[in-house]
C-alpha cells in the first residue's frame, strides 16, 4: 500500500461496500490506488463476484494460492476465446476475435506455442546476451548527465523496441511501429488510448497485418531463419493460419515482448528510488542483481491479470463457480498477498525466495519469454551500476490508463553530474 495515497481516496475506498468494489477500474491503476482495492478484497472477499464494472460480471481471484489453482487447471478454466474464454475483459463477438495461442487450449495451444518457443531457448539466449549488452551500453552512454530526461522513452521503450525488432528480424528503421501497434492493441479508445475510435484501431491493425504479411511472404519462400516470422511461416502448426490468427499471434508476441520488459525497466528504477536503503544495498553488493530482477517483476507486475472461463461447475475459495462464468486472475493482487509474501508492499532485493511470484503465470500458459525478460533486466542493471550508480526519479511518474498493462507513459529521471 502506498502511504502517499491521499486520505480522501483512502477513505472512499475503505468505506465502499465490498460488493461495490471494482478492481477493473483503470483510473485506480493510473492513480496508483488500486492496491487499496485489492487489499480489501484479499481480506474480506478474496474470490469476489465483481458486478459494478463496465465489463459485465466476473469472478475476481485475488489471493496467490487461488490464482495458482486457476492457472494450473486449464481443463476447467479455459482460455479458448471461441468457447467463451479470453484473456480480455471486453466482450467480443466471434467475428471480432483475433485468435492467438494464449487464447487457445491444448492441443492447438501447445502446437502453436512450440512454433515460437525456440527463439527463447538457452542457445538463443546465450547468443542474445552480447547483443543486448552492447545496445544497453549504447543507450546508457547516450543519456544526459545533470539534466532531466524521460526514462520511459530514452531507456525502456528504446531497449525493448530494439529487442523486438531483433526477434522479428523487423526492419530497424521502422521499429517504432512495433511500440505503436503494441499500444494500440492494449489501449482502449474510450480511455484516451492512442487512437480515438474502434474504427481507427481497426485501420491501424490492418496496417500492422499488411506490413507483417509482406515479411511473411518473403520468408516463407526462403530457408528457415531464427526469427519469429520465419518460425511461424515454416512451422506445420502455424504456416496455414488465416489473417485473423496471424494478426492475433503477432499482437500477442509484440505485446508480450514489449510491455512486460518495458514497464519492469521503469518499475525497477522507481522501486529503488522509493526504497533508497535497497538502492544502497544494491550498490554495496551488485551480486544481488539476479534476485533483484525477480523482485522488480513481482513488485511491478507489468501485466495485471489474465482471464479464464469456467467450462464446468466447480468450487474455488469457498465460492461456487458456474459453467460459463468469467474468472479473472489478478496477478497484481497475488503478488501482494500478505498470507504468502512477507511485507509484500515493500521492495526487498534480497528476499529469500525471489521467484515466489505470479507475474509470469503458471501452467501451460506461463510466459514463454520470461527468461529473455529477466536477461534484459539483469544486463540493464549490471551496466547501469557500472556507469551511473545513482539515478534519481524526479516527481511522480505518469502511469498507463489501463487495468491490463500496469505501466508508465512518462517518468522523469536525473543522473547527478
Amino acid at each position: 500500500m502506498d502511504l502517499a495515497t491521499p486520505q480522501s481516496i483512502r477513505d472512499a475506498i475503505m468505506s465502499t461496500p465490498v460488493e461495490d468494489l471494482d478492481p477493473s477500474d483503470g483510473y485506480r491503476f493510473r492513480d496508483d490506488t488500486i492496491h487499496l482495492v485489492f487489499e480489501r478484497l484479499r481480506r474480506e472477499d478474496p474470490v469476489h463476484w465483481s458486478t459494478k464494472t463496465r465489463f459485465g460480471s466476473f469472478w475476481s481471484v485475488t489471493r496467490y494460492k487461488d490464482i495458482m489453482a486457476v492457472d494450473m487447471n486449464h481443463r476447467v478454466f479455459s482460455s479458448d476465446a471461441f468457447a467463451g474464454g479470453s484473456v480480455s475483459l471486453m466482450a467480443r463477438k466471434p467475428d471480432e476475435i483475433l485468435p492467438s495461442f494464449i487464447e487457445m487450449d491444448p492441443p492447438r495451444h501447445d502446437e502453436q506455442r512450440k512454433a515460437v518457443s525456440p527463439i527463447v531457448a538457452p542457445q538463443y539466449l546465450a547468443k542474445f546476451e552480447d547483443l543486448i549488452r552492447s545496445r544497453v551500453i549504447e543507450v546508457i552512454e547516450s543519456l544526459p548527465v545533470g539534466e532531466p530526461f524521460d526514462w520511459v522513452e530514452r531507456v525502456s521503450i528504446d531497449l525493448t523496441t530494439k529487442m523486438l525488432a531483433t526477434l522479428f528480424d523487423f526492419p530497424f528503421e521502422d521499429r517504432h511501429l512495433l511500440t505503436w501497434w503494441s499500444d494500440i492493441s492494449t489501449g482502449h479508445p474510450k480511455d484516451a488510448g492512442p487512437v480515438e475510435s474502434w474504427e481507427m484501431r481497426q485501420e491501424e491493425l490492418a496496417k500492422c497485418l499488411a506490413y507483417f504479411t509482406r515479411l511473411w511472404n518473403e520468408r516463407v519462400n526462403e530457408p528457415p531463419r531464427p526469427d519469429l516470422i520465419s518460425m511461424l511461416a515454416h512451422s506445420p502448426a502455424t504456416r496455414d493460419m488465416d489473417e485473423k490468427e496471424f494478426l492475433g499471434n503477432l499482437l500477442l508476441l509484440i505485446v508480450g515482448g514489449n510491455d512486460t520488459t518495458r514497464n519492469s525497466m521503469s518499475g525497477g528504477l522507481l522501486a529503488l528510488n522509493r526504497f533508497p536503503a535497497e538502492y544502497d544495498k544494491l550498490r554495496a553488493d551488485p551480486g544481488l542483481i539476479p534476485k533483484m530482477v525477480s523482485e522488480i517483476v513481482r513488485w511491478q507486475t507489468p501485466l495485471a491479470f489474465m482471464r479464464r472461463t469456467a467450462v464446468a461447475d466447480t468450487e474455488l475459495g469457498g465460492k461456487q463457480i458456474r459453467k460459463g462464468d468469467a474468472v479473472v486472475m489478478w496477478y497484481i493482487s497475488g503478488n501482494r498477498d500478505e498470507t504468502m509474501i512477507e511485507r509484500p508492499h515493500d521492495f526487498i532485493i534480497d528476499r529469500p525466495n525471489p521467484r515466489q511470484h505470479v507475474a509470469f503465470g503458471f501452467g501451460i500458459h506461463r510466459c514463454v519469454g520470461n527468461r529473455l525478460a529477466e536477461l534484459q533486466l539483469r544486463i540493464l542493471w549490471e551496466e547501469l551500476l557500472a556507469r551511473h550508480p545513482r539515478i534519481e526519479v524526479l516527481g511522480e511518474p505518469e502511469r498507463t490508463l489501463s487495468n491490463f498493462v500496469h505501466g508508465f507513459t512518462r517518468m522523469t529521471a536525473h543522473i547527478p553530474a
